[in-house]
Parts: structure tokens; C-alpha cells; sequence
């Protein structure tokens, strides 16, 4: 198996849809909507095993101080292959000249993962959202 990952926006809504869904995250229930934010995001780098859509970094960034990773997700029969942290090392590259580079995971118990490549918890950060959709589908 040979991964190649590319920034190229060459990913279906299905594809996206299909990603997403396959490791339970929300935002597979809006297919249009996840797509035209991936497509309108900064950066997305993806991971592919030949033409199958395997693993996805969004960036959003402001060009020069800050860039905010919103997702890393691998396909839960592609984890445990070093994919992630191969798109997080080619995000930190982009990135290195950016005062900051933040990511706020959305389970605490992922912070172990990401303290691997180089990042901390903040010391006084608290996460914050507010969310504007309803749970029911």
C-alpha cells in the first residue's frame, strides 16, 4: 500500500461524506455543507490509497500569524499507519513561519496524540464553542 497525499481539492462530496461518517463525526450529515467548507477552507490535505480517499487535515488561516487545524481524520482501517502524524509533520512545514499554529481537539483524550508533534496544552485555555444545529437528524 502506497499513500499519496496531496492540497489538491480533488475530492468528491461523497468522498468527504463517506470520510467523515466512517469515524461518527457530524458534520457526514451535511454533505453539501461540508464539502463547500472544505472547498472554501485554506488548506486540505488529503490522504489517498490509489483513488480512495483515506485521511483529511482542514487548516484555516489568516496568511501570516495564526492557522487553526479544524479536522484530522483517518479512515478507522487506515489508523495505526502513521497517516495522521504524516499529514500533521507536512502541516507543520507549511505552517513553521506562522506565529501559531493551534488545534483544539474535540475529546480530551486525543490530546496525547497531538502533544507528539510538539503540541501543548494551552496553560490557562479553556475551549469555547457555541453551536447553532439541533442533535435531531
Amino acid at each position: 500500500m502506497t499513500i499519496t497525499y496531496t492540497e489538491e481539492k480533488k475530492f468528491t462530496q461523497e468522498e468527504v461524506q463517506q470520510l467523515f461518517l466512517s469515524v461518527g463525526w457530524v458534520s457526514g450529515k451535511y454533505p453539501s455543507r461540508l464539502y463547500k467548507a472544505l472547498i472554501n477552507s485554506s488548506t486540505v490535505l488529503t490522504a489517498w490509497d490509489g483513488d480512495k480517499l483515506v485521511g483529511l487535515v482542514r487548516v484555516l488561516d489568516d496568511s501570516e500569524m495564526v492557522a487553526y487545524i479544524h479536522y484530522v481524520l483517518v479512515k478507522p482501517d487506515y489508523q495505526g499507519q502513521k497517516i495522521a502524524g504524516t499529514m500533521l509533520g507536512m502541516i507543520k512545514e507549511k505552517y513553521k513561519g506562522y506565529l501559531y499554529l493551534e488545534i483544539m481537539p474535540e475529546e480530551s483524550k486525543n490530546a496525547a496524540f497531538y502533544e507528539k508533534f510538539g503540541f501543548k496544552v494551552m496553560a490557562d485555555g479553556v475551549a469555547m464553542q457555541l453551536c447553532n444545529f439541533n442533535n435531531q437528524y
